[in-house]
């Protein structure tokens, strides 16, 4: 169904569900297209798809599971721990990418696979002691122990950021703090640097600012040669992203529509 279609622009959760299922594939089929069409010029493999899944319902993602959707995004702990639990049932990798609380670490560690938004040292600190305390619970429950946490260094691309600000949480990292961060996430026990990741700024071209993104994982890497992921690209911009060398992007409106009402 595309987005001038009658019912386009219902939520999912008000839809019966063969006609959800089907407006999801749909929709999930032509965000694949234009991935791929995007990394044929290059001749790169099509970057991995995050499907962001916020404020959508749990039924939604289980639909998203039989169409061969593995990873899944969530900007919220409260809504992604729960749908989770829920859904745990299910083979998938969980991506926390939104900007997290460090009070907010022992929760997340039980159910990501990854975090794309580490973006200052004290959530670094958090993180890694919360996998150790996770690890601790699973040994005790007899479970096996979760794997290393897959950390995305989240940076600002905004040219003209102050670096205290940016430092501060707001919208990622300041780029002269690359290789700290990244040290400091390589040195920590429990934590796998795994790269970078950026949101393009409002009203900016995205290539140039995805541009600006390589070079700052040019500095990660140099840090871990292992840590070459790029967390960029979302509905509006993936192709940018893309062309320029995106390994995971996360897209949530173009596969599962209009955001539903927040009660």
């Amino acid at each position: 169904m595309s987005p001038d279609q009658p019912g386009a622009d219902r939520p999912g959760a008000d839809q019966p569900g063969t006609d959800r299922a089907r407006e999801l594939g749909d929709r999930l089929r032509a965000v694949r297209e234009r991935i791929a069409s995007a990394a044929a010029p290059a001749g790169r493999a099509a970057p991995r798809l995050i499907v962001v899944t916020k404020y959508f319902p749990a039924s939604d993602v289980r639909i998203l599971a039989g169409l061969g959707v593995i990873d899944v995004g969530e900007n919220r702990d409260q809504e992604a721990a729960a749908k989770a639990a829920e859904l745990q049932d299910l083979p998938l990798a969980w991506h926390f990418i939104g900007q997290l609380q460090t009070n907010k670490a022992k929760s997340v560690v039980r159910y990501a696979h990854s975090v794309h938004s580490v973006d200052r040292l004290p959530l670094v600190t958090a993180l890694g002691r919360a996998v150790g305390v996770e690890q601790e619970r699973r040994s005790a429950a007899g479970a096996g122990p979760r794997e290393a946490l897959h950390c995305f260094l989240q940076f600002t691309l905004d040219a003209g950021a102050d670096p205290a600000g940016a430092s501060a949480g707001r919208g990622g990292a300041h780029p002269d703090d690359a290789v700290r961060l990244a040290e400091a996430c390589a040195a920590t026990e429990g934590l796998q640097l795994a790269g970078v990741m950026a949101v393009a700024p409002r009203g900016a071209d995205p290539a140039a600012a995805f541009e600006r993104l390589l070079r700052i994982s040019a500095e990660v890497r140099a840090v871990d040669p292992a840590a070459a992921a790029v967390s960029a690209g979302m509905s509006g911009d993936l192709e940018e992203a893309v062309a320029a060398g995106a390994t995971h992007l996360r897209i949530g409106s173009d596969v599962l529509g209009p955001r539903p009402a927040v009660r």
